[in-house]
This record gives C-alpha cells, sequence and structure tokens, in this order.
C-alpha cells in the first residue's frame, strides 16, 4: 500500500465518513479537492464532524452577580480579617515545629519519627510584644489563620499548616513581653506518621 495514497484527501473524507455517527447529515462533509500543497496541512484534527463550541454557562444552582470581581472560591481564607490600612506595626515571631518524644523514640527508634517537620504534631508561635498587658491581647485562632490583636500591634498571621482551632494553649510570659501559642496540627496524611 502506497503511503501517499494513504494520506490522501478522498482517505481522509473516506475514513471521516466511516467514522461519523449514523443519521448524521453528510452537511459537514465537504466534496472539496485540496492542491497538493494544502493537504499537508490536514491533521487527525480535520476527521469527523466539525466540533461546535461549547459555551460557558454558570451552573444553575449559582445565581449570577455581575457586581463581584471574584468568586468566593478565589479569594484565600484569612482575606477577611487582612486590614491594609491599619497603622498598627506588625510584631515580630517565630514559628516552631514541635514533637513529642519519648525513650523508645530516642534510644530504641521503634517508631517511625524523625527530626523533620513531616514529624510533628505541634505548631508553636512566639510572638514578641514588648510594653503590652496579657489582658490587652485579643487572640483569634481559625484553621490556617492566626489573628492577633493589641491597641498597638496588629498581627495576621497565615500558618504553614491547618490546625485545631478548639484545641491550643496560649501563654504570656511577663519577663520576656512574649506570647507563646501552642497548636495542634491537623494534616491530611497525619495517620501515617502518628498510628
Amino acid at each position: 500500500m502506497d503511503v501517499e495514497n494513504m494520506c490522501s484527501t478522498s482517505a481522509l473524507q473516506a475514513l471521516s465518513k466511516l467514522l461519523s455517527f449514523p443519521g448524521e447529515e453528510d452537511d459537514n462533509l465537504e466534496q472539496v479537492s485540496y492542491p497538493s500543497s494544502v493537504v499537508g496541512a490536514l491533521s487527525p484534527g480535520n476527521i469527523g464532524p466539525e466540533k461546535k463550541e461549547k459555551s460557558k454557562v454558570n451552573p444553575p444552582n449559582k445565581p449570577e452577580n455581575r457586581n463581584d470581581i471574584w468568586d468566593l472560591e478565589e479569594v484565600p481564607e484569612g482575606a477577611e480579617f487582612d486590614d491594609m490600612w491599619d497603622p498598627r506595626e506588625q510584631p515580630e515571631y517565630d514559628i516552631i515545629f514541635k514533637q513529642q518524644v519519648g525513650a523508645e523514640d530516642m534510644f530504641l527508634g521503634m517508631t517511625r519519627k524523625d527530626p523533620s517537620t513531616a514529624c510533628c504534631e505541634d505548631l508553636m508561635v512566639k510572638i514578641k510584644l514588648p510594653g503590652i498587658k496579657a489582658s490587652d491581647i485579643t487572640l483569634d485562632i481559625h484553621e490556617k489563620v492566626l489573628d492577633l490583636r493589641t491597641p498597638s500591634h496588629k498581627l495576621l498571621l497565615h500558618l504553614p499548616h491547618p490546625v485545631d482551632s478548639k484545641i491550643g494553649k496560649a501563654s504570656f510570659i511577663t519577663e520576656k513581653e512574649m506570647l507563646e501559642v501552642i497548636l495542634t496540627m491537623k494534616r491530611e496524611f497525619d495517620f501515617i506518621n502518628f498510628f
């Protein structure tokens, strides 16, 4: 069999006719003879009926609001707390990962824990708040956001991992003028590391 005969326009149109659905009208298949220079422009995408463009329509359960700039799915979590016009300064902070390590981990190596952050259970955030009393601090914890407000400081911290907002511990160390917040992380594959 000759390769030129297999790739000819008539061969492609015959193949297109074979692959079209029964009952489809042959209006889409034009019997046009192409010059030999145009035959090279044909590709497998030319086989079959012409594809119709699908229009993008909003799902019926979502009403379209022309005043919206973006969808709710596009807004990152915690953006509602962000206030860039707030003149209060952002305090210094450190994020530290903590593990609960026992003798079986240190000496015997019986569990699969290693020093990486993947094996850490808790997340500690140390926030330096000079000149602040514990009664002036407002702390709000969400799954991915820590929001701290004082009369002179504001901190909106997007956490590196989701945390359990109901389980946590915060303590203010007056000698160091520092707030320590310990949060339990809840990650998707923690059941693999901690069984």
